[in-house]
């Protein structure tokens, strides 16, 4: 069996992408990856010995889009991938996109007739009566009369096509395949797959949607830390480890904000130096600064995480049963925070800009015994199957 896993987009994309492939590897698959040529990708999947076909920009490069004009030409560029997995999909027997290489992979599923596959990694992205859809550009809103969630996605979905249906449209029409009427549901399909553990974040089904919930794809690392991030630790108490991950547009400030926050709250500081190029703000052997680092072996050994709020991120840290701090900066990450807050494992941060006054009182939160108890509770009830359930399944689909 040859299987196509196609991605496009930051790590919290990508390494799901390569979970599922060690573990279609394990079944007897060939298995190949489509992904961003970023340095990090690259690495993560030569280490699981995964076949990578690079497709488009670094993501490391990329900006959002925030005006109607720019969306149309990112989706031409995603869309213009469509030759490179065309030919990386030859004689595979299935396909699977996530995160934005759908306009270019359902594409070329559907011109070789091939199963295809959709799997998105957060709920609040999926159809549903029992939330509203998330905005598409920045500063968008619905109409505040307007609270019916069926009538916001509708809205929704004619948002789509105004912003994708055309770019989208003149591809397929070039590449001799007809036009798309729903873009969103050519996007999420009528069977998207939802990888995100059913505690963190929970699927209730409705009729608009047969969602198939796997689990979370988790790739284990069995990296040791450095000797020097491994001495940090070893020096005192348990720091708090702030970071945001792909986030770069972060504000300049926050790097001191949060220094000056954990110090005040007589904590150690562990920086996450990210897409952001976080930094120390002084030369106090209190605060250490690291790189690309195994999350999963440094989490279990950190007071709390102050961080973006990605799937990832967010799943990383609830499973180690480090308490958390979420401050969303765009996206999915709004959600994620709303379930810390009300899964009673740390607390959401109101806004993307933190103040010292804001983020002292979070982190408070974060910090106190029940929130700690509360952490390793849930800890105990996170799945670490997700991967394995949905290679079984993919493997299945290609075979009907």
């Amino acid at each position: 069996m040859r299987v196509l896993l196609s991605t496009y987009g930051s790590r919290g994309d990508a390494e799901p992408v390569v979970a599922l492939a060690v573990r279609l590897r394990e079944l007897g698959a060939q298995v190949r990856v489509c992904a961003p040529p970023d340095e990090v990708f690259v690495r993560m999947l030569e280490r699981a010995g995964v076949e990578l076909v690079p497709i488009g920009r670094p993501m490391g490069v990329m900006t959002a889009p925030s005006t109607e004009s720019a969306a149309s030409r990112r989706v031409a560029e995603l869309a213009a991938q469509y030759d490179t997995v065309v030919a990386a999909a030859e004689g595979c027997d299935v396909l699977l996109a996530t995160g934005l290489a759908h306009f270019s992979s359902r594409s070329a599923a559907e011109k070789l007739g091939i199963p295809y596959v959709y799997a998105t990694f957060c709920p609040f992205l999926l159809r549903s009566p029992h939330q509203a859809p998330p905005a598409l550009l920045p500063g968008q809103s619905f109409p505040p009369e307007v609270t019916d969630n069926r009538v916001l996605w509708d809205l929704n979905a004619r948002t789509f096509n105004t912003l994708h249906g055309g770019a989208l449209n003149a591809h397929r029409a070039s590449v001799g395949l007809p036009p798309v009427d729903d873009v969103h549901r050519f996007i999420f399909t009528d069977r998207p797959w939802l990888a995100t553990d059913p505690v963190l974040g929970p699927w209730r089904q409705t009729p608009e949607l047969d969602v198939v919930h796997t689990g979370a794809w988790i790739l284990p690392d069995e990296r040791p830390p450095a000797d020097d991030l491994l001495a940090f630790l070893d020096a005192g108490a348990p720091p708090v480890f702030v970071g945001y991950g792909s986030m770069r547009g972060v504000s300049a400030d926050i790097a001191r904000v949060s220094i000056e926050v954990i110090r005040r709250h007589g904590r150690r500081v562990l920086v996450g130096r990210g897409w952001a190029e976080l930094a120390a703000i002084d030369d106090q052997d209190d605060c250490f600064v690291v790189g690309e680092v195994n999350q999963q072996a440094l989490f279990g050994r950190v007071a709390a995480v102050v961080h973006h709020g990605g799937a990832g991120t967010t799943t990383t840290a609830a499973r180690a049963g480090a308490p958390q701090v979420v401050v969303p900066q765009a996206a999915d990450q709004p959600y994620w925070a709303g379930r810390v807050a009300a899964l009673g494992i740390g607390a959401a941060h109101d806004g993307p800009e933190p103040t010292a006054e804001s983020l002292a009182a979070a982190l408070g939160t974060a910090l106190a015994t029940d929130t700690g108890a509360r952490a390793r509770t849930v800890a105990a009830g996170i799945r670490t199957d997700g991967a394995a359930v949905a290679a079984k399944l993919l493997l299945d689909t290609a075979g009907r």
